[in-house]
């Protein structure tokens, strides 16, 4: 059975880079089984209800400014798939989770920075779903558990966002590998509590954690509770390993997880 993943997708840059995390990335996409399609849950798409894509062809939407001519230029146009569309909306409709079909939109870049790094050739049909910090995490947890099944058909389930994720603390004119502390700390408590599968912890990380309110803070929480549907999609085998993990301006976490 696949597993599902959490990946940080960092800065819009990563998509015009080359470094250790995105050579990392491009392993991991040629070293996966291949997919027969990725569901994904994007930091960048925020919903009161759940929504599911079902797309012919996606756009590439840049939902960001002030970055290199070149980020403007990248076209991702990944096809969708009516059928796991379907498979998706009778699990949810089945476990009685509430949800709309989105017709339109196209793919944000916490979605196509990733894809991008992991199937450069477009060629994996793409479900985008959206994600509602608003919820509980176990709430977040259990959509992300009702698709599990989803995985024994090859259908791999990305959480797109990052751990540690403080615009207002980052400092972009430092990139030679210092980590904040705190950064650290936060990680270093989620690691050890992802991999005794410790989610009375988890769901309270934001009293339970070290450092909660700076890696996490409340205005940007939209960036780590990707990590809840991608763990829940894996609830049948509660197996987490830590693939990789390194920093950017000094408390960006790059961290990818995997479950299951």
């Amino acid at each position: 059975m696949i597993p599902s993943f959490f990946i940080a997708h960092g800065a819009p840059l990563l998509a015009i880079e080359d470094n250790p995390y995105t050579q990392f990335l491009g392993t991991l996409g040629r070293t996966l089984p291949r997919p027969k399609a990725i569901v994904l849950f994007s930091a960048h798409w925020e919903s009161a209800v759940q929504r599911v894509s079902d797309v012919d062809t996606y756009e590439t939407i840049y939902d960001f400014g002030g970055f290199p001519e070149a980020l403007y230029r990248i076209q991702y146009p990944a096809r969708g798939s009516q059928t796991i569309t379907e498979d998706i909306k009778d699990l949810f409709t089945k476990q009685g989770i509430p949800f709309d079909v989105e017709t339109k939109r196209g793919l944000d870049h916490g979605a196509w920075v990733v894809l991008r790094m992991l199937y450069p050739e477009v060629d994996v049909p793409v479900i985008a779903m959206s994600v509602n910090p608003k919820l509980t995490p176990e709430e977040q947890y259990q959509i992300g558990k009702s698709l599990a099944e989803l995985r024994e058909k090859d259908v791999l389930i990305i959480g797109s966002g990052g751990t540690v994720h403080n615009l207002r603390a980052l400092k972009w004119a430092e990139d030679e590998g210092q980590v904040d502390a705190w950064a650290l700390g936060f990680d270093e408590w989620l690691e050890s509590r992802l991999q005794d599968w410790d989610t009375a912890s988890l769901f309270t990380y934001e009293s339970e954690a070290p450092y909660a309110s700076q890696a996490v803070p409340p205005y940007g929480n939209e960036h780590f509770v990707p990590l809840f549907y991608a763990m829940g999609a894996a609830d049948d085998g509660q197996t987490a390993k830590l693939v990789h993990r390194s920093y950017r301006y000094g408390n960006l976490s790059h961290s990818v997880w995997q479950f299951g």
